[in-house]
């Protein structure tokens, strides 16, 4: 079940600094009665500390009033406003610093359940996803844009709340004090305000595309550091730099920008506060000498001008802070809010499947419009190896991806057993299958735990048989420290090596169908026999389905789907295919022709 909070709808993507906000309170929901708790502390506090200047007011006249002729400085008045106002104080500092640490415990845990819902959506999201987005700048949302905004959430949310609430208090504390130097500071401050907000509009538009190379930038070098050799080996070199260097001069732009046009909100509040003081000086001298104002009424407001103006500077930075959570949002919620897999409802459920699959009149595509599979229909009985062959592009791997429930069919059905796995959950499906890719995937970790992933209750005697079947259990007990050596650290394995540990993987694994597609393309010749030998034991009493560009290794198959263009063209055993002569028997001649030629 989705985390996400309340009108939060996919497709709804915010594109303005107001509804990525609204968006990022709607996902607050949750904690929304804390949020509250805390605006009603700032409030307090900020309102605690707004009586003291009227007292510092009434101090200021009673020490004046001492300090004339013939008087004496009432000290236990002194001592009493002294008093109350240490106390005042001390209750306002309390309540800012509860109010502080609840805005920090609200944003990091908003953050925090980010990084979760990202986590959780990774899985929901269909393949086509990331047919068409990079995996460094999903990581750079994920990382970056989320971590970004938990950290300037806290600075940014909660100095605007606190400074808000200053704002506005202290505009009221000034014209109850005096109405006419109110007046004069709030016109200067009019200027500093229309200004602010220029620069907002002005600077958003630089905070989003700077995190937009932010993750251009990742996406790249994630990209050629993975394939760090293949750029080396082709000389990619200049080009990679020159990439790198168009996407990092683009960034720089863009926050060099981004910062120094909200950087200019801070000087030019400063100028609108000095200009304030002057202005409140120069009007307060003058109501003195008129009899309207006194020496502490002027001693209060230049305390209340400065509260009035230093939340300018603060809310100035807060919205720097806040534009960058805004920019970040925004595609952290882009990506959260991204087509789901059609939901699950599974009607039926396979504990352990026979191994009858049957195709009938599929048909699919990656893109609309753009058909790859055009009415494909086999049968293939329980315990029969099926080879799936045919030139690049004619479907091959596309039909795995079908059968593994990865891509749902365009038209037609698959069924397993009998059942639609239209009709079973994608779990469900993937239960029935292990699989044997023509990458080698392996996580950092020792190599019993990378044969063992994600299974319970296997022994150590199984997973030495695994490996012993594969040919590596001899090499594996040469390492430093046996099976329980960690890749990476004291361990550099070969690309079949890894291979060989895959398909290890694959045997531990007690599914009911095996699907291997060019599992023994990165093995020489001496190991792809010992492998070979070691899938067709593993493919006994299983259904197997076999993905294989070298024909040879596909001749004792029961059954083979020869693919043209995304439709089976032929079907049958080696013997039969190559009696028929036809497109298969043109195809493995050609092989051995190539070979002898080479």
């Amino acid at each position: 079940m989705s985390r996400q909070g309340p009108g939060f709808t996919p497709g709804e993507k915010p594109s303005s600094f107001g509804g990525v906000w609204k968006k990022i309170f709607q996902y607050m929901g949750r904690y929304r009665y804390a949020f509250y708790a805390a605006i009603a502390m700032s409030i307090v506090g900020t309102a605690l500390s707004l009586i003291g200047p009227n007292k510092i007011s009434d101090l200021t006249d009673v020490i004046k009033d001492g300090l004339a002729p013939g008087s004496t400085i009432d000290m236990e008045a002194v001592a009493s406003i002294g008093t109350f106002l240490v106390m005042l104080y001390a209750v306002s500092t309390i309540l800012l610093l509860v109010q502080n640490i609840i805005m920090s415990t609200i944003t990091q845990k908003t953050a925090g359940r980010l990084r979760d819902d990202i986590s959780e959506k990774v899985n929901k999201v269909p393949l086509r996803f990331f047919d068409k987005s990079s995996t460094g700048d999903l990581m750079s949302r994920v990382t970056n844009d989320a971590d970004s905004m938990g950290q300037s959430m806290n600075q940014g949310l909660g100095m605007m709340i606190s400074s808000l609430v200053l704002f506005l208090g202290s505009l009221v504390m000034m014209f109850v004090t005096n109405a006419i130097m109110a007046i004069t500071a709030v016109l200067c401050t009019v200027i500093g305000l229309v200004l602010m907000v220029v620069m907002v509009k002005l600077s958003q538009k630089h905070f989003n595309r700077q995190q937009e190379y932010l993750g251009g930038i990742n996406g790249h070098v994630s990209e050629t550091y993975s394939s760090h050799v293949v750029v080396k080996a082709f000389g990619g070199e200049e080009e990679a730099t020159e990439e790198f260097d168009e996407i990092n001069n683009k960034l720089t732009r863009s926050a060099f920008l981004a910062q120094f046009i909200s950087g200019t909100m801070m000087p030019i509040t400063s100028f609108i506060g000095n200009l304030g003081y002057v202005m409140v000086c120069i009007v307060g001298a003058v109501l003195v000498i008129d009899g309207t104002a006194t020496i502490g009424t002027i001693v209060a407001f230049m305390i209340y001008i400065r509260l009035f103006t230093q939340p300018l500077g603060q809310m100035a930075q807060a919205l720097n802070s806040m534009q960058n959570v805004a920019a970040g949002a925004e595609r952290v919620f882009g990506f959260l809010e991204e087509e789901e897999l059609s939901s699950e409802n599974p009607d039926n459920h396979i504990e352990k499947a026979r191994g009858h699959v049957e195709f009938r009149d599929v048909h699919f595509g990656y893109v609309p419009g753009k058909e790859i599979i055009k009415g494909f229909s086999a049968e293939i009985m329980p315990g029969q190896k099926v080879a799936i062959v045919g030139p690049t592009g004619a479907g091959k791997t596309t039909i795995v991806n079908l059968l593994m429930r990865f891509y749902d069919v365009d038209s037609g059905s698959i069924l397993i057993d009998g059942v639609p796995i239209s009709s079973m959950s994608r779990e469900n499906v993937h239960e029935q299958f292990c699989m044997v890719l023509q990458d080698a995937w392996l996580f950092e970790g020792s190599v019993k735990e990378n044969i063992v992933y994600n299974r319970e209750g296997i022994t150590d005697e199984q997973v030495r048989n695994a490996c012993n079947a594969v040919g590596l259990d001899r090499f594996i007990r040469s390492l430093p420290n046996g099976y329980d050596t960690v890749l990476g650290e004291m361990a550099e394995l070969s690309a079949g090596q890894k291979q060989q540990m895959v398909i290890a993987r694959a045997m531990i694994d007690d599914s009911p169908m095996l699907i291997f597609d060019e599992a023994t393309s990165s093995v020489d010749t001496r190991t792809e026999k010992t492998i070979q030998e070691s899938l067709d034991r593993l493919s006994n009493d299983r259904t197997s389905f076999v993905i294989a560009h070298r024909l040879s290794t596909i001749k004792n198959s029961d059954l083979i789907l020869v693919m043209k263009d995304g439709n089976v063209i032929e079907q049958g055993d080696h013997d039969a295919l190559m009696a028929k002569g036809g497109f298969y028997s043109d195809l493995y001649n050609s092989q051995f022709e190539n070979a002898e030629e080479s």
